[in-house]
């Protein structure tokens, strides 16, 4: 724990919202790259001591349309603070090779303030504005490494071509990335979704900016906040040491546990393995939120039911994410054709082909709606010009199932 110094923000997180007030992406984009911001210089130098110590790192993906969201835009900001603070980070386009290289550079030490003994970690924050040139195609080693660091063990051994068995002490591995849901599709095979990597990682999805700015530039004030926020910023990398927990956060977690269960319910079951992994989330976004806030390094009931609250808001969308991902040779299309249809009071068998012609000749048409109406997802109405209006069925669990977009 640091002494109480002043901070020049009452709360870093909220503070980074502010100054970026005059930007298009989603409030959520920015609100995660602040999150895995805080999680990169935190490093592993602090942890959590539940069953077993847990670690601040996240792995953060944001997802949306090619082109709409300002994926990117949204990273942007906070890349020079990082390199300011000399935070280590891996090259955005990347062998598996160099990356457990880059890893094991990153190698430091810091006193235990408990035990005065020198610990040993490697933290690395993988920051990629174009993650599956970072991820790569089907590249199954990358995604398991990548699994296994998550959990931040203390000792990762790994083979090399010409050297034999090494190691690499204290591993952590931050991550904040962005794709869209189409390359999700191509970079992780269909037998990663929904376990493994996925599973550790916050999906934050948005289908467009939040506002449009002609003019993003900054104004003296939003100057002067990111000057104090960078301060502030140098101030969360000085933490070392173990985060506390005050009754209160221990009586709401108890609480918060036993009925998380009966909160939000995943029906898509892509989700399933994520959501065995909400407590651990819970908890290293805890440590992050109040990290963002104060010095002290002790969790209160505040700090869980924002993390709890800012969670289940962005679980909300994350199905979203997987819109199209399928063993079915129909199921991106499918998914896409629905979307059309709900954005409208109805439409036309003619419309639609003219619409999807690149995708569908009328034998796939007649296969993707037929299974939409057994599916009781649609309706199809026959007309005097034989060109049938088709309709979303109101309130239809299959359209809930599929998009997700009531929620």
């Amino acid at each position: 724990m640091l002494p109480e110094r002043s901070r020049l923000v009452p709360d870093w997180i909220e503070s980074y919202l502010e100054a970026t007030d005059n930007t298009e992406p989603p409030i959520l984009y920015r609100t995660w790259t602040a999150v895995s911001v805080i999680a990169a210089v935190l490093q592993r130098k602090v942890f959590l001591e539940w069953h077993t110590r847990i670690f601040p790192n996240m792995y953060i993906v944001l997802v949306g349309p090619p082109g709409r969201c300002r994926k990117g835009t949204a990273m942007v900001p906070v890349q020079k603070m990082l390199r300011d603070l000399g935070i280590k980070m891996a090259a955005e386009a990347t062998t598996r090779e160099a990356l457990i290289r880059a890893l094991r550079n990153s190698s430091n030490m810091h006193p235990n303030p408990m035990t005065g003994v020198v610990e040993n970690h490697a933290s690395l924050t993988i920051f990629s504005k174009e993650l599956t040139v970072f991820l790569g195609y089907n590249n199954l080693t990358l995604i398991s490494n990548l699994a296994d660091w998550y959990d931040c063990d203390d000792l990762w051994t790994y083979t090399t071509k010409t050297q034999g068995t090494d190691e690499i002490m204290g591993v952590y591995v931050n991550l904040i990335g962005a794709t869209t849901p189409e390359l999700i599709q191509s970079s992780l095979p269909l037998d990663a979704i929904g376990g493994g990597l996925t599973s550790r990682i916050i999906f934050v999805y948005e289908e467009d900016k939040a506002k449009k700015c002609p003019a993003p530039f900054l104004t003296e004030k939003e100057k002067q906040m990111f000057e104090d926020l960078r301060n502030d910023l140098e101030q969360i990398h000085m933490f070392v040491g173990e985060f506390k927990f005050s009754e209160s956060y221990l009586n709401h977690w108890v609480e918060w546990y036993m009925t998380q269960d009966k909160g939000i319910e995943f029906t898509d079951p892509r989700m399933a393995g994520y959501y065995e992994r909400r407590p651990i989330h819970i908890l290293k976004l805890s440590m992050i939120l109040n990290a963002s806030r104060t010095n002290m390094m002790v969790l209160e009931e505040q700090d869980l039911k924002r993390a709890i609250k800012l969670l289940e808001f962005t679980e909300s969308r994350m199905p979203l994410t997987f819109i199209g991902v399928g063993r079915s040779k129909h199921a991106d299309t499918l998914s896409r054709i629905l979307n059309f249809i709900q954005s409208r009071p109805a439409t036309t068998r003619s419309e639609i082909l003219q619409t999807f012609y690149r995708d569908l000749d009328v034998a796939t048409f007649d296969i993707i709606i037929q299974n939409l109406i057994c599916m009781k997802a649609i309706t199809m109405e026959r007309t005097g010009n034989s060109d049938p209006l088709i309709r979303v069925i109101p309130n239809s669990p299959a359209v809930k199932n599929i998009l997700r977009k009531d929620i």
